[in-house]
């Protein structure tokens, strides 16, 4: 039968004079050994996390630099509805089905537009561009999208282009002073 310690170790245990020694030199290895498996887990939790954030963004730039695109083929359709004519309805129905398959395509990537009409401006999904007066909103409501604004997965893409209702300056609806 072979024994459990090998040569080296058994000289070694023999030159030890203080067992106490010999037990903090252990604890100190196991110490130095369990710091070592941590830092491997984070490194790998860390390039774990890397990869899926590589994979999550990789198409940003892309996507962002075809967000005019969309913007055209938008403005080509209100264009088209507001000067109505039915010679150019095969178009218009070829510019629509092409914007949505677009939108499609870059939702399947993790890109989607961001809501805005109606809601309260936040400046970290919006940028406004004007503020306006507007009596059937109260003050730092979006009320027109200026250029539609869009997030990919968690991350501002573009930040949608709004104007903003303002504070309604005060009515003076005091008597009129007689002399």
């Amino acid at each position: 039968m072979s024994s459990p310690h090998s040569i080296e170790d058994e000289a070694v245990a023999t030159e030890a004079t203080d067992v106490a020694t010999l037990l903090s030199e252990n604890a100190s290895l196991k110490d130095r050994l369990l710091r070592a498996l941590a830092d491997a887990e984070n490194a790998r939790r860390q390039a774990d996390r890397k990869a899926e954030d590589t994979r999550k963004f990789a198409v940003a730039e892309f996507a962002r630099e075809l967000l005019p695109v969309i913007d055209n083929l938008q403005r080509v359709i209100e264009a088209r509805k507001t000067v109505p004519s039915t010679q150019h309805d095969a178009l218009l129905e070829g510019v629509e089905t092409t914007l949505r398959l677009f939108l499609q395509t870059l939702e399947r990537f993790g890109v989607k537009k961001i809501a805005a009409s109606g809601q309260r401006f936040d400046p970290s999904l919006h940028e406004a561009l004007m503020e306006a007066e507007d009596a059937s909103h109260p003050p730092g409501i979006i009320t027109r999208v200026l250029e539609d604004g869009y997030m990919i997965h968690d991350r501002l893409l573009r930040p949608a282009r709004v104007v903003v209702s303002k504070k309604h300056p005060p009515t003076d609806h005091g008597s009129i002073l007689q002399d």
